[in-house]
């Protein structure tokens, strides 16, 4: 499986391209083998430009599908100049992302698209639709996780449920994973689990809360 990382200048957003080796058709239908088959899928097209156009056309690769981690512009602005290009389905929380029809996901849904099988986590909290889509050892985390960091939130509450899904839905996955987020650099798991100063200073302030009892 080949991965592209790509960096989008103009909402400083991260988009990823995930794209297949070669399948023969022929091992999926039973005929003889015909041209090799390659298969991609996008994460997060905050911008469509003319190096991820290149990793499909010049691998052959037929686009079946784009995952959107949230619903912020930064992340899914590329959808307009994407679906002038490739007739492909979108798959998110909402109904509706930058008025295009989507595939309806919710929390540990499988999605198999092509070749390719994702785990759908719910991480609610930077925004409410925010998920993160698990496939083999990747994880694209959106904003809801980054280096060192957490996503921001409108309020403590949010803060809270989002460190709290963090620690028990994506934390707490055994082995280690590549962390693919929608800003900045790529980290890993252990890495977070160990290093992550916005869970460690949400532990902290936790700890400092006065807790009231009633006599």
């Amino acid at each position: 499986m080949k991965l592209l990382f790509h960096y989008c200048p103009g909402s400083f957003s991260n988009c990823y391209a995930l794209g297949t080796e070669s399948i023969p058709q022929g091992e999926r239908s039973g005929q003889p083998a015909q041209t090799p088959l390659r298969e991609a899928v996008l994460i997060d097209p905050g911008y469509m430009d003319q190096a991820i156009v290149n990793f499909i056309e010049h691998n052959e690769y037929r686009l079946r599908g784009v995952l959107i981690t949230h619903d912020h512009l930064s992340h899914i602005r590329g959808l307009q100049t994407l679906k002038r290009i490739y007739d492909t389905d979108i798959y998110a929380v909402n109904q509706l992302v930058l008025d295009y029809k989507t595939i309806l996901v919710r929390d540990r849904d499988i999605l198999q698209i092509g070749s390719f099988r994702f785990e759908v986590i719910s991480v609610p909290g930077h925004s409410p639709d925010s998920v993160v889509f698990k496939i083999d050892n990747l994880l694209f985390t959106g904003d809801a996780l980054s280096a060192g960091l957490v996503g921001r939130t409108a309020s403590s509450y949010g803060g809270a449920i989002q460190v709290t899904a963090l620690q028990s839905k994506i934390l707490a996955l055994p082995g280690d994973f590549t962390v693919l987020p929608g800003h900045g650099p790529p980290s890993s798991l252990e890495a977070e689990r160990r290093f992550n100063a916005g869970i460690q200073l949400y532990e902290e302030t936790k700890n400092r809360r006065r807790v009231f009892t009633v006599e």
